[in-house]
Order: C-alpha cells, then structure tokens, then sequence
C-alpha cells in the first residue's frame, strides 16, 4: 500500500453505485464502520508537516521579539504574553489564509488541498454577505473591495507579527478588517474562526490588562461545547471518530462501538457511555479553572484539558481542527498555568465585559435555543454531531455547470482523477455519504431523499460540505454556508433548468426540544417540501433503514 493509496471498500464502488438508496447505505456504512475514511497513510503525514509548519512559524514570529527568543530557549518564553498574542493573531492569519480547519482530503479538498487565498483574493468568486443585495456590500460575487479588504487583512497580521511587541495600533486593524469582512462575506468572518481568535484581539485592544478577558473566551469555549453535547447526537460522533482513527484501527476496537456489527449500527453501551465521559470532561474543564482558589498552580485541569484534547486530535476527526486544539491547549498553560494570580472576574472595563457577555453568553445561548439563527462556531457547538448539513443532488451532468463559477478548484470528481481511477474516485467520495448517514441527523436522509427526487440513479449525490468548498473557497461543517443564500448565488450564475438540481437542508436539533426541521428545494422553482421530524424516532432507526415519508 503506497503513501496516497486508500484503504478500498469492502465492495464494487461502480455496481454499488447502481444499488437502492437503503442498499447503497447499508454497504458503505458497514464500510465506514470498520475502514472508516480509509485514508491513505500520505495524508496523515501531509497534516502532520501542516502542523509543523503551524508551530514553527510561529516560534519564527516570536523571534523578531527581542524580548523573547529563539528555539534554543523556547522554555522560557513560549507562555510569555507577547508569545500568545503572536500565537492568536498567526493562528488567525493561519486559518484566514485557508492553511487551517476545513484544509486537506479530509476536509474533501484534494487539488488544490488548500482554499482560502485561492479564492479570497479572486474577483468574481462567489461569496455570502451579510446583507444580500444592498448596495456596495451585498453583492454575491467578490469585487475589488472585497479583495482589497482581504489584502489588508493579511499586511495588518503580517505587520503585527512581525513587530517586536505588538500594540493597539498594530492589532486594531486586524479588529477592524475582520469585522468589515464579515459584512461583506461571512464566510471570511467564521474562517477567521472570529468567535475565538477575534473576540481575544479584542480584549487585546480594549485593555493593557487583558489576561482575565482572554481567560472568559477559553472557559467559554470549553463550556458551550460542552453544553452543546447534552443530547443524543455525540454517541455517533464516537462511533464515527474511533473508525476513523489512525490510531484505533483495530477492528475489534471498531466493533465494539457498535450494538451488533453489522445489524445494528447504532451506538453500543460503550460508546454511549465515552460521550458521556467526554461530555463531562468538556464541562468539567472549565469548572475545575474555575474552582481552582486564586495564586494555586491549576494542576487538575491542565491534566483534564491535555486529556481532553489529546483524545481529540489523536483521532484526527474529519475537517481537522488539528492546530486549533494545539492552540486551546497552549491557551490553557499560557493563560492559567502561568498566571494562577489572575481571576477571570477581573475583566476589566465595562465595555469589554459588555461584548464579552454577547459573545460569549448571549450568542452561545440563542444558538443552541434557536440554531437555525447562529452559527454552529459563533455558538460555540464544536464536534458535537449536531449540525446543519445539505445534501445536493445533480441530475446526469448537470454539475458541468458549475464550471460557470470562478472557482479555485476543479468538480470534486476532475480532482480525485489526477490520482486514482474511476472505481477508487466513487469509492471515497461515497464514503462522505456513509460519513453523514453514520451521524444521528444522517438517518433522516431514508425520509428525505424520496422527497427531493423519484429515481436516485439519474442523480450525482454531492455532500454540501464539498459545494461550499468548491463554491466559497472554505468549508468547515457549518450548513449554512450550502443553503437558500448559496444555492440562490449558484443558480443566478448556473441557470440550472426543473430538475437538474435538488438539494435537501436539514438543520440542528434546538435544545431541549425533540426535532429536526428540513426544507427540500429545486434550484429553479424553489421550495417543494418542508417540515419536521422527530429525533427520538430518528434514534429507532438504523443509518440505512427505509421506511418511506
């Protein structure tokens, strides 16, 4: 097996593709199960050398600090506060270029393995503003503003990385260029991974005492996510995850997070009871910070937080958020290990303790009460299974005109065949299919696709998580960059006819409440079904089942 060679799936990828929706399912999520993506060994070395990459430029970055140092004596400044600031403003630089979260085959990117920069420094790439159709800022394709905007963004992170000690002056353009991008394109906005990297160059800005404001933002995050797994979603985030994993490839280990491989797909007793563990060690993070009497070394929950996210990344779970669970982890020893005399209460000025309670209470809240509102990243629901998703479906070759778009990367399919042939192509896009079916939200697509389209083989079934990525140049599970807004901005370029292209749109399940609402749209006439459905009955069900609408 060669460095980019893929683990193949247990069956014919070109005759599964001739199979029933149900059949199709069954087989390729009993693949998932014990191959997971089947991912060639080369990518894990490609995130690998990303991450060193990640980390030595910012030990680079640090070096023009004379206050600190290089490599040799890294031990003593690496939890300096100019350290961390450089480490927040390159990791927003990092995930603004595209380089970060969302990056990489698995992340469905294949060649270009990167978007970002490719596609943010393009006029006439599509985009989404914050205001569609208003003058000057809500145009869906990118315009020199955009580009220049984008420009300065990038010269501003520069500027302040490279500076000896960073100031307001060099990090309040950097505040000011994400905000205006986000107006414009809200994806740039939740590239910048805003709700964490943002919202601390703030604290930077508003106060020289910025330490307890930037400790607010780490307990937040830690918190929220994990408020946002007291469902029944996470159990089939641990199935999926430990298939996937390149250091669980036992398959016994593989099958014991399963009630009955292959039968019964459903989440075992064990898995179920590692979501609840994590799930308590998420909350339990931010509570034993918290706990921790004021000037003691926070020894019990570093070891919890190293726990907790080396469990994580150890996983390598799909769209990679490898660097940024290395930055929560340095936050952690930057932010409370070495300043234990330091209380989060102290925030500082009112108007900052203000905009921290939006950020960082208000938003999180309206996001898991009303998740069709806010943003998965801006609520701060990491990897807990509950997501926004979309499924698009093209009939015969009518994804060819997508090629009306200007984009950076090629139709998913054109990608893969600079390397493999058609049979090892079908084999791990479809994969993708299994990926989402495998997720609790996945077993509504049984109800759903009968709805969109009457006979599944003349269709081309595409995740949205691959349109935002070929269309919008990022993609990082957030839904709803592939809905109404999207599918509006590709038909007006497109002009696909009835029928060429179905998408469906499911979103997340509210807390506390027991449904799932979808919307089943055709490109050219517009909606063509909506509801909800119940995920309690969801649960009954295997990945595959068939029941009819």
């Amino acid at each position: 097996m060669g460095l980019l060679d893929p683990t193949p799936p247990n069956y014919e990828p070109l005759a599964w593709l001739k199979q029933p929706l149900g059949e199709r399912g069954r087989m390729v999520c009993e693949s998932w199960a014990l191959q997971g993506y089947g991912t060639p060994p080369g990518v894990f070395l490609f995130y690998a050398l990303k991450l060193a990459l990640y980390v030595g430029a910012w030990v680079m970055f640090c070096g023009y600090s004379p206050s600190l140092g290089g490599p040799a004596t890294i031990g003593s400044w690496a939890l300096h506060p100019i350290a961390f600031q450089k480490a927040i403003a390159w990791s927003l630089l990092f995930e603004v270029l595209g380089l970060g979260c969302g990056s990489g085959p698995l992340a469905g990117r294949y060649l270009p393995p990167f978007g970002g920069f490719l596609y943010f420094l393009r006029p006439g790439t599509t985009k989404l503003p914050l205001f569609p159709g208003v003058p000057f800022v809500g145009a869906p394709t990118r315009s020199a503003l955009d580009v220049g905007l984008y420009v300065g963004l990038v010269i501003a992170a520069c500027r302040a990385l490279f500076a000896p000690s960073p100031s307001a002056g060099h990090l309040l353009p950097i505040v000011g260029l994400v905000a205006a991008l986000g107006v414009l394109d809200k994806t740039i906005f939740l590239a910048a991974r805003a709700e964490h990297y943002w919202v601390t160059l703030v604290c930077f800005v508003a106060t020289p005492r910025w330490i307890a404001g930037a400790q607010a933002v780490q307990l937040a995050l830690w918190f929220w996510a994990g408020v946002s797994k007291l469902n029944h979603h996470f159990p089939t985030v641990v199935c999926v995850m430990t298939s996937n994993g390149p250091l669980t490839r036992l398959p016994w280990l593989r099958k014991r997070m399963y009630r009955d491989f292959p039968c019964d797909l459903r989440p075992s007793r064990l898995a179920t009871v590692l979501g609840h563990v994590g799930t308590a060690l998420e909350l339990g993070v931010p509570l034993a910070f918290l706990l921790t009497p004021v000037g003691t070394p926070p020894v019990v929950a570093v070891v919890m937080m190293v726990a907790l996210h080396g469990y994580i990344t150890s996983h390598v779970p799909m769209g990679v958020p490898i660097e940024w669970n290395f930055l929560v982890v340095y936050a952690g020893f930057a932010l409370f290990w070495a300043h234990p005399e330091v209380s989060v209460l102290s925030l500082g000025p009112l108007p900052l303790a203000a905009f921290l309670a939006v950020t960082l209470v208000a938003l999180p809240i309206a996001g898991n009460l009303w998740p069709g509102r806010v943003s998965f990243l801006l609520a701060m629901r990491y990897y807990a299974g509950n997501w926004a998703w979309s499924i698009w479906l093209f009939r015969g070759d009518a994804h060819r005109k997508l090629a009306r778009l200007t984009t950076s990367s090629a139709w998913v399919y054109d990608q893969l065949a600079r390397f493999y042939d058609r049979p090892t192509a079908v084999g791990l896009v479809g994969k993708v299919m299994g990926f989402r079916m495998m997720h609790l939200h996945g077993r509504a697509l049984p109800l759903l696709v009968p709805l969109a389209v009457d006979h599944l083989d003349e269709y081309e079934w595409l995740d949205g998580e691959i349109i935002a990525g070929l269309a919008l140049g990022w993609n990082f599970g957030e839904g709803h960059l592939h809905q109404e807004q999207l599918l509006a901005a590709i038909q007006a370029q497109c002009g696909f006819e009835e029928g060429e292209l179905r998408c469906i749109f499911v979103e997340s399940q509210p807390l506390g409440r027991d449904i799932l609402a979808y919307r089943v749209l055709d490109a050219r006439s517009g909606q063509r079904s909506a509801g909800e459905l119940s995920v309690s009955e969801l649960r009954s069900r295997q990945p595959w089942e068939d029941c009819g609408p």
